[in-house]
């Protein structure tokens, strides 16, 4: 607390007049505020420093049990004759400590970054990342973003280097997300690609399918292509050609500011291209299609079972935790037996516990040896104390029954929960489908209903869960306290009342009417002056300011004179200070004397004073609400009409705004209000959008195209049909030139490796990034 106000007072009040130390010559004025006063401090001040230090710790004693071990010195501020007094003036302090302690840190912390004890940002220069921040692709609103910390050393050599592995893998990928797109809008090339293999363009199938049709001719194009856009300028450091300057028309220009705008476009449509080309890899591999056409996604396992019983509207198939993701269908199979012998029990429990509610128990006796009726058994969880062992021995024997009379082995009736039972089977094969269904259904709701069951019984004793047996929770110590209203009852869901603390409760209490008393003056406060008009004459005679001319809302703090304020925390002071608010007190449970707050008749006190939190807990959502779009629309009654302010209502009838959720940029791309950059991003969008619809089908392709035909290290015998698709051939490549191949493969679809580009030998190796 002493070194906050130690950097706040400087700041505030000015330092002292006069010497720290007349034998240096060295001025208060001449120590900076902050962690630079550090240096300037004479030995002779570390020494008093620390002197007081040490007579603070040894001139009383702190051992345990005594009143400084408690944090009570005898001094005035923090001690008192009256022990409630004293201990609320601690707890002040220790609450008041830790807000220091935050504090403190959070000084040092901005002081130490910004060289200044008030943490001017603006002075931040010493981190690394600030010396790429006028680079290309720094662009509002993110700036500079570097979430992967690859700047963090501050190397220029290092960031030039990225910087062009970026830009190329950007016009690949432009290239790449181009060359999925136009053959589907234009059509194909006329003529032949390869004229001496007859092979001709409209042949080559669009997207990931094509590459097994190229021939080697067409990637010895290609790579020689990539060697010349290495090697034909000089792209060392500090040239054109470094910043992505080729001197291409389209990309360059006579204007220094109009290139720069060029360069760091295609530094962005790059991005997107990246992200583009990724996506349309991925649909294009799992559906086959290059557009991504999602009816021809038949190669999951999780298709395999999409007809299966239990795949119901508006559902359909689900399997959040992934068992069927083996696509095994004899493990399918199993769990399908499971499950339905698992509903089947439950059905017979949740009926078990209704039933005896409903309709009362059986006669006589359970067990005549044992004299115990059926009516001697309760209801629910107690009933299993109850049971003799030879009614656990009839319910074993049962269960095994139900399994070993009849065949369940894979492909049988009685596999798919078909035992012959009238109820649940049928001559007409989709009416008996139709009654499975329903039974997996139902014991689905069943086994949710029993652990519910078993939950209230365990927790209240009745099987039918009577809460109001429920009396060992801490909880119900207030559920007849002021407050608890119908039909939510007693509700603290952040568990402030979890310690059953009846003082820590009332303290809350307290604070809680406090609350709503000022939020529902300072609601009505709101509303009055638009209602009735302001009051007449001067609010301050002396300043000649009228009421009429305090703006209502928000817009006032900035009207109201000083001496308004000291009568407002005068005011509050008396409220705190003018009756006795200590426990078990009238006014501790809210009741002052005010007439229409109090009452000679308790019950209709009660009702006041309860109706005055339920108001109160209004008030202070209102006043909340109040501020927030006063603040927005600069109107007390928030008149959103006035909200003009907000560059997104300029974009609220585009396309793309659709119901429920209206115009939506959570990332705030449209909060500059510019037309022109949402048209660019919207355009942006919709071609990021057609190529994500193609992006996503890299596994599946070779499954469908199959494999290059040869071999891929013919010194090993290894061919491409050896290397398995996915993950799983990575481990595959031959020892030194399949490593090669692989960081080959890897450098075609993954920033950061290679400046260089060449084709991949398996493009889902984009897994990998």
């Amino acid at each position: 607390m002493l070194a906050t106000m130690g950097y706040i007072t400087p700041e505030i009040t000015g330092k002292l007049p006069g010497y720290l130390s007349p034998s240096a010559g060295l001025k208060f004025a001449d120590i900076p505020n902050g962690l630079g006063a550090i240096s300037k401090v004479p030995a002779a001040g570390w020494a008093q420093i620390v002197a007081y230090g040490a007579f603070c710790e040894l001139s009383q004693d702190q051992s345990a049990g005594t009143a400084a071990a408690a944090g009570d010195f005898g001094f005035k501020v923090l001690t008192s004759s009256d022990a409630g007094e004293k201990q609320k003036k601690l707890a002040a302090e220790i609450a008041n400590g830790r807000l220091a302690m935050m504090a403190i840190i959070g000084m040092f912390f901005q002081d130490g970054l910004t060289g200044s004890a008030w943490g001017d940002w603006a002075l931040y220069t010493g981190s690394p990342l600030r010396a790429f921040e006028s680079e290309l692709g720094v662009q509002d609103p993110v700036g500079f973003w570097d979430p992967a910390g690859f700047t963090a050393d501050g190397s220029t050599e290092n960031f030039a280097r990225r910087r062009q592995t970026e830009l190329k893998h950007g016009r690949v990928s432009m290239l790449a997300t181009m060359g999925y797109i136009t053959p589907e809008i234009t059509g194909k090339l006329p003529g032949y690609l390869s004229p001496s293999a007859g092979l001709k363009f409209a042949d080559i199938p669009n997207g990931l399918g094509a590459i097994s049709k190229v021939p080697a001719a067409g990637w010895a194009q290609i790579v020689a292509y990539g060697a010349f856009c290495e090697l034909s300028q000089d792209q060392s450091a500090g040239t054109a050609a470094a910043a992505g300057d080729f001197g291409f028309k389209v990309l360059t220009s006579s204007d220094a500011g109009e290139k720069q705008k060029k360069l760091a476009a295609e530094i962005a449509n790059g991005r997107l291209a990246m992200m583009a080309i990724i996506g349309m890899f991925f649909q294009d591999g799992l559906t086959g299609s290059a557009w991504g056409d999602w009816a021809l996604y038949t190669g999951s396992p999780l298709r395999a079972f999409e007809s299966e019983l239990g795949v119901q509207d508006p559902v359909g198939f689900w399997d959040p935790a992934g068992f069927t993701a083996d696509g095994s269908t004899e493990n399918f199979a199993r769990r399908r037996q499971t499950e339905l012998k698992h509903g089947r029990v439950s059905m017979l429990a949740t009926m078990g516990y209704i039933t005896p509610e409903i309709t009362g128990k059986l006669p006589g006796y359970l067990s005549p040896s044992a004299g115990l009726k059926f009516a001697d058994i309760p209801n629910g969880l107690g009933a299993i104390s109850k049971v003799p062992a030879a009614g656990w021995a009839q319910i074993v024997a049962y269960g095994a029954f139900c399994e070993l009379s009849q065949d369940q082995s894979a492909g049988t009736a009685a596999a798919a929960g078909d035992f012959g039972f009238k109820v649940l089977t049928s001559s007409d094969a989709g009416e008996k489908q139709k009654k499975l269904a329903a039974e997996i259904a139902n014991g689905r709701l069943a086994m949710m209903a029993i652990i519910g069951m078993f939950f209230q019984d365990g927790l209240t004793g009745s099987a039918w869960g009577d809460w109001a047996l429920y009396t060992g929770s801490p909880l119900r110590a207030f559920e007849s306290e002021l407050g608890v209203q119908d039909p939510v009852g007693f509700w603290d869901p952040a568990g402030f009342t979890a310690d059953g603390s009846t003082e820590n409760f009332a303290r809350r209490r307290q604070t809680e009417l406090k609350h709503g008393r000022v939020s529902m003056l300072a609601t009505m406060g709101y509303i009055t002056p638009e209602i009735t008009g302001k009051l007449p004459g001067y609010l301050s005679p002396s300043a000649g300011l009228k009421f009429a001319d305090i703006p209502n809302g928000l817009g006032a703090i900035s009207k109201v004179p000083a001496a308004g304020w000291a009568q407002i925390v005068a005011y509050g002071a008396f409220c705190e200070l003018s009756q006795d608010q200590s426990a078990g007190t009238a006014a501790a449970a809210g009741d002052f004397g005010f007439k229409v707050l109090t009452s000679s008749d308790a019950g209709e006190k009660q009702k006041k004073l309860a109706a005055e939190i339920a108001n109160g807990r209004l008030a202070m959502m209102a006043i909340i609400g109040m501020f927030f779009q006063d603040g927005l629309t600069g109107s007390a009654w928030g008149d959103w009409a006035l909200y003009t302010g907000s560059p997104l209502r300029a974009f609220e009838s585009e396309l793309g705004v659709q119901d429920p959720v209206g115009f939506w940029d959570p990332a705030g791309f449209t909060a500059d209000g510019s037309t022109e950059n949402f048209a660019r991003r919207r355009q942006t969008e919709l071609k990021h959008g057609r190529v994500s619809m193609l992006a996503t089908m890299g596994y599946i392709t070779p499954e469908i195209t199959g494999k290059l035909p040869g071999y891929l290290s013919p010194s090993a015998g290894l061919k491409f049909a050896d290397i398995p698709n996915g993950l799983g051939r990575s481990p595959r490549f031959p020892r030194r030139a399949g490593r090669r191949s692989w960081r080959t493969a890897r450098s075609a679809s993954c920033p950061r490796t290679s400046p260089l580009a060449p084709p991949p030998l398996r493009v889902t190796s984009a897994s990998r990034c």
